[in-house]
């Protein structure tokens, strides 16, 4: 079938459904279920109206539960059975990673980009939103600096690979280095310190998203406050962290937790750089190892990850709600 065809009828008997559905679940729950007539007219209005919400809620509700409570057990289940998936074997995936050093360096690794990324991520953005706010060509400046959102995380590695090149006529470094004396080498093998070489791809990537969102938030700080802090003898340094900053500090921890977020999840970054080998594994990467080798490692792994995850998202969820009181 034609794309285009297949599209357009995709789109008719999807809308189609949601109209055909809504339309027919009120007109069970107001004709059979609590039909507004008869004595007791009133009483059912008011338990239709009642039930109606959930009515509407129901199909997100169930495609949540579906594909993505449905798979969060699944896969747990799934974890606690052995490489062929027949027997049961409780925690014993668990138990193998906890005494494998890959994965422990992998563990680490991940709780290094999680330190690192967002809080350096956090503090380029907001620093560069401040600075350019103030410049004339400063539209010009975001729009350079947001420009590598817009590409891929295998590109940017690309792109990367080049700046770390080991030949000092391609890569940046080894020309600066061979530029004062020393002798070319590939930062991407040197332990420990290939992490933040990679770490630097993703905060170059994500600065501009930072940046965009905290300097919106920066633009409504309220003029009244900023001017009564300057007439206080407040210096630029003073306003800007002591009276901006706080006043900004429910975007900033929301920039902070999705950086976080999308760090956990990073693998497009390692895989194209290194292939998680020269000890820069991190979980995805490592999951990844076992994904077509053994089902009962990978999904244990990948559980792990979303433990890892789930701390972020409460606490996310917390302040959002703390902020609506």
């Amino acid at each position: 079938m034609n794309p285009i065809v297949q599209g357009l009828i995709t789109i008719v008997i999807g809308v189609g459904g949601c109209i055909g559905y809504f339309y027919g679940a009120n007109f069970v729950l107001d004709r059979f279920i609590f039909p507004a007539k008869g004595k007791n007219a009133g009483q059912n209005i008011n338990r239709a109206n009642m039930v109606r919400p959930w009515l509407f809620l129901f199909p997100a509700m169930f495609a949540l539960g579906l594909y993505l409570v449905y798979p969060v057990f699944g896969s747990f289940f799934r974890s606690l059975y052995n490489r062929s998936g027949n027997d049961f074997i409780g925690i014993g995936n668990y138990v193998t990673l906890a005494g494998d050093e890959a994965f422990r360096t992998a563990f680490l690794n991940n709780v290094l980009w999680v330190l690192f990324v967002p809080a350096v991520t956090t503090f380029l953005g907001l620093v560069i939103a401040q600075l350019t706010d103030r410049l004339r060509w400063g539209n010009i400046a975001k729009s350079i600096i947001f420009m590598p959102m817009a590409i891929s995380f295998v590109g940017a590695s690309l792109i990367w690979k080049f700046v770390y090149a080991n030949d000092p006529d391609i890569g940046i470094i080894n020309a600066i280095r061979v530029g004062l004396g020393g002798e070319p080498l590939d930062p991407l093998q040197v332990p420990f310190w290939n992490n933040f070489f990679l770490m630097v791809i993703l905060i170059w990537i994500q600065t501009g998203f930072a940046m965009v969102i905290l300097s919106a938030a920066l633009r409504g700080v309220p003029e009244e406050t900023i001017e009564a802090a300057i007439i206080d003898g407040a210096n630029p340094f003073q306003v800007f962290f002591k009276i901006m900053v706080p006043q900004i500090m429910p975007t900033i921890v929301v920039v902070w937790t999705t950086i976080t977020l999308l760090v956990l999840k990073v693998f497009d970054i390692v895989y194209a750089m290194t292939g998680g080998n020269f000890g820069t594994e991190i979980l995805p990467s490592y999951m990844m190892n076992f994904m077509f080798r053994d089902d009962g490692i990978a999904t244990a792994v990948a559980f792990v990850i979303m433990i890892a995850v789930m701390p972020v998202l409460i606490w996310n969820i917390r302040q959002a709600r703390a902020e609506m009181r």
